[in-house]
């Protein structure tokens, strides 16, 4: 299990830092929503591994509402990206 855990670690980690390189040089603003996303996901995935290994749920609450929190910000900046690719209201 804790070569299961640290192999996750490894990669979550990494998969975090690509996501900070692509969240400072995206070139729009959906790429850096893409990879927040991702980032959010990323977390979610490592807290969930931290739970795991350790055996516990008391973290369940923390992945629900950090999960809730990432869906509603991806869903409010897209549909600010529709309502300005449409001429809408800025």
């Amino acid at each position: 299990m804790t070569v299961v855990a640290i192999i996750c670690a490894v990669l979550l980690g990494l998969t975090g830092l690509l996501c900070l390189v692509r969240i400072v040089r995206g070139p729009t603003m959906l790429d850096r929503t893409v990879a927040a996303d991702v980032f959010t996901a990323a977390c979610v995935g490592a807290i969930g591994v931290e739970a795991a290994v350790g055996r516990h749920g008391t973290t369940l609450p923390i992945l629900v509402a950090l999960a809730l929190v990432a869906f509603l910000g991806s869903v409010s900046i897209a549909r600010y990206a529709a309502s300005q690719a449409a001429g809408g209201p800025t």
